[in-house]
């Protein structure tokens, strides 16, 4: 008979074991990370707080899209997931000939979810700035580009674009909107129950801060890089580990790194 023990090794193979971990959005993207999150032994909670609603100009959208769809552009440029939404929802089609530059890893990520594509992804400034500098540092020639941005998104990656002399067409993909947690999520965060809450864009901080008023000091709150804690600080979320690089791996090694916290009421019902 052979008797089955456990490894030392066991415990760091899951360092997530026991661990209830709020994904804040959706879609493949949500999905891909809840995946992420069970490998590491933890119990992924999935609960959209943001979701796009539809540009107040559709025509410009619907325009763009079907001219990247015929070759117009020469680069498409995405600088938050919730684009990669927009394009997944329109089945929007991304010829070879067009290269396709994403903000950062989150992005990247998404859009490699729903089988897109990335050929650029900042290496030194996770931001529309770094993106920018990059892309006219490796582009000499004049280049048709399109951005697609978000309502509230600053024109910092257009107006970049067209100092270096490129041809860009900047059209507004969506608007965020919050969406309502479950009151059983709500309950679960105020008694301690999620112990982490994963906050991945500015806007995700701003829904966490309004849909969660009374967080415990013990829900590890953690943060997708410098830029993201930056955010959720300004909007009065205590930030207690920010991923040293803007991907969901190193956002979850950031989690592991804490001893498992348990909530107050764990063991009354």
């Amino acid at each position: 008979m052979t008797i089955a023990t456990s490894h030392p090794d066991d415990a760091s193979a899951k360092p997530l074991a026991g661990w209830r971990v709020l994904v804040p959005r959706g879609g493949p993207w949500g999905d891909s990370v809840a995946a992420t999150l069970r490998t590491q032994g933890a119990v992924p909670v999935v609960a959209p707080l943001i979701n796009f609603a539809p540009t107040e100009d559709l025509t410009a959208l619907e325009k763009a899209l079907a001219d990247l769809a015929a070759g117009t552009f020469d680069w498409l440029t995405l600088t938050s997931a919730t684009t990669v939404d927009v394009l997944f929802a329109y089945r929007a089609i991304i010829p070879a000939t067009t290269r396709v530059a994403a903000v950062g890893e989150t992005t990247a990520a998404a859009l490699q979810a729903v089988g897109y594509r990335v050929d650029l992804v900042p290496e030194k400034d996770n931001s529309a700035a770094g993106m920018a500098d990059e892309m006219v540092a490796l582009e000499g020639e004049p280049r048709r580009i399109l951005t697609l941005r978000s309502e509230i998104a600053k024109p910092v990656l257009t107006k970049r674009l067209i100092a270096a002399g490129h041809d860009v067409r900047s059209v507004v993909a969506y608007r965020t909107v919050g969406v309502p947690v479950t009151e059983r999520i709500a309950r679960d965060v105020a008694n301690g129950r999620i112990n982490a809450i994963l906050v991945t864009s500015g806007s995700v901080a701003q829904q966490v801060r309004e849909q969660f008023s009374d967080i415990p000091e013990t829900t590890v709150i953690a943060a997708i890089g410098p830029r993201t804690a930056k955010d959720a600080r300004k909007v009065g979320l205590n930030v207690d580990v920010v991923a040293p690089k803007q991907t969901v791996d190193a956002l979850i090694d950031a989690v592991s790194g804490f001893p498992l916290p348990h909530a107050a009421d764990e063991f009354h019902f």
